[in-house]
């Protein structure tokens, strides 16, 4: 009896996520991939429903780190923290930026596939769905503050989305443009110059 090809399943993950890198989802061919794989294409429509699916395959494992990634480092009593440490959350320093940057290029192929190559698939609006979700937690961290009159400035959850929209924008961007790692940490380090959150929410000197 013929032992199973194991080796097919990978090929056709690594060959499916370089095309869909190159072309993204909508132009991606399913003929280049099997090519590529060298698998039929029954091969491959034995394993996968369709392309959507295949695309799925490959960037369900980033999407579940990266939302772990979110929930690990959120905390659910913000009372435990101090007046000081709560605006200290707010204050813009390297190690925090460069540890988000970090942990995307480890995960690099199927973030810029998320963010750049998804058009076309239930995936196409990750990167709002991430802010949001990222806003979620971050917006309770001003509700705190602004209870306590740490944070002097009122602002609605509608303009707060749009602001950290924005900062998050310049996370995406350095993977959306391929820069290279030692780009991106120069590029953390004006992220830290040219956001003055402290400012924003009015801190109470």
């Amino acid at each position: 009896m013929a032992k199973p090809d194991k080796s097919i399943d990978p090929r056709i993950l690594d060959c499916a996520k370089q095309e869909f890198l190159e072309k993204g989802f909508e132009k991606a061919s399913l003929q280049n991939i099997c090519k590529n794989a060298e698998v039929t294409t029954g091969a491959l429509y034995k394993r996968y429903k369709g392309k959507e699916e295949l695309f799925c395959a490959i960037v369900e494992p980033t999407i579940a780190a990266i939302y772990e990634m979110v929930e690990g480092r959120a905390v659910d009593d913000l009372g435990q923290f101090s007046d000081e440490e709560l605006i200290g959350s707010w204050k813009m320093k390297e190690e925090n930026i460069i540890f988000y940057f970090q942990f995307f290029y480890q995960h690099k192929d199927g973030f810029v596939l998320l963010l750049k190559q998804s058009a076309g698939t239930r995936h196409q609006d990750f990167h709002h769905e991430l802010v949001s979700r990222m806003n979620a937690h971050t917006i309770r961290y001003y509700q705190e503050g602004y209870q306590r009159g740490l944070f002097r400035r009122k602002i609605s959850v509608e303009e707060f989305h749009v602001l950290l929209s924005g900062f998050w924008e310049t996370i995406y961007e350095p993977f959306i443009h391929d820069m290279s790692w030692a780009e991106i940490e120069k590029h953390a380090k004006l992220i830290c110059k040219y956001f003055d959150w402290l400012g924003v929410l009015d801190v109470r000197e």
